[in-house]
């Protein structure tokens, strides 16, 4: 412990496996390495394939990119606390290293959030305005989305951290999960945490969950259009454009949702259901996600079988 007068702060955190199976975590740790690999292999991939693939240096794909990135550091976040519990059964975190890692953590599913955000807007665009995509949706807009995309994230969270270290900890060190989240290290405080719980909530509806309304909007919008459409045939053409990225949508945000309200609401939830909640959260959408996109999206299959053959020949 650190003193200062009546201020008090760990020296570390203790991180948590899954509860009541502490014994079976070498065995645990088998999914999370082929949820890992998945994870770092198939976004590598699909950085690699757009890159290489002329025909796909266009807005949807730019976007898949960032997204790809954005999950590739998500993984890589939690992939050394994660695995070093399970293998090793290393608890101990130092309280900057959990901080540090927590700021990322949540600046990572923040930057995601948009980036489906962005993905939305690209579909509407693309079904609803086909002609004028390529002069809305220029590089240089692109890019000028995806800067303000992360400068958001960065400056938002940045008085999260500093909002946790003027706390001070007594008794409990533990934390819930294998990773550092917010509003766990925050209910580890014995002092007053209402500033903390006020200003994460307003960053959590402001962002994450306004970005959530207006992807929920531009499908609306999307589908007042698909409607207007004259033939079955175009209805289907169109929507299908969307599958890949509604899948993304529902795997990033129900499990975010649900983590947030368990932590904040859900005071008599079993800590089986916390852990499992957070763990779908951080590991299934960077695993799933390339995955997703590399069965519905055929241009990108092209792509891929295209580099396979080249390999083999």
């Amino acid at each position: 412990w650190e003193l200062n007068g009546s201020f008090y702060q760990p020296s570390a955190f203790l991180m948590m496996g899954i509860p009541g199976l502490e014994a079976l975590h070498p065995w645990i740790s088998i999914p999370f390495c082929a949820l890992y690999l998945t994870a770092l292999l198939g976004n590598c991939v699909i950085l690699f394939i757009i890159r290489k693939t002329q025909s796909l240096h266009e807005p949807m794909y730019y976007f898949l990119s960032m997204l790809a990135v954005t999950d590739l550091g998500l993984a890589l976040c939690t992939l050394p606390t994660t695995l070093g519990l399970f293998w090793f059964n290393v608890r101990r975190i130092g309280f900057d290293a959990c901080l540090t890692q927590m700021y990322f953590i949540h600046i990572l599913s923040f930057i995601e959030s948009s980036v489906l955000l962005a993905m939305a807007f690209d579909r509407f665009i693309a079904i609803s305005h086909p002609l004028r995509h390529p002069s809305i949706l220029t590089k240089t807009t692109v890019l000028k989305i995806g800067l303000a995309i992360v400068l958001r994230g960065v400056v938002s969270l940045l008085p999260i951290p500093f909002l946790l270290k003027r706390l001070t900890y007594c008794g409990k060190t533990e934390l819930s999960h294998s990773f550092c989240f917010h509003p766990d290290i925050m209910n580890l405080a014995c002092a007053d945490i209402k500033v903390n719980v006020f200003y994460g909530m307003i960053i959590l509806l402001s962002t994450v969950g306004m970005d959530f309304i207006f992807i929920v909007v531009s499908y609306i919008l999307i589908i007042r259009t698909v409607v207007s459409l004259t033939t079955r045939e175009e209805c289907l053409k169109a929507l299908n454009t969307c599958v890949s990225h509604i899948c993304a949508v529902l795997v990033f945000f129900i499990p975010m949702i649900g983590l947030s309200m368990i932590h904040r609401f859900g005071k008599n939830v079993p800590p089986l259901v916390n852990t499992l909640v957070a763990y779908t959260y951080l590991t299934i959408p960077p695993a799933l996600n390339p995955v997703i996109y590399s069965i519905k999206s055929t241009h990108i299959r092209e792509a891929l079988l295209r580099a396979l053959r080249r390999k083999r020949g």
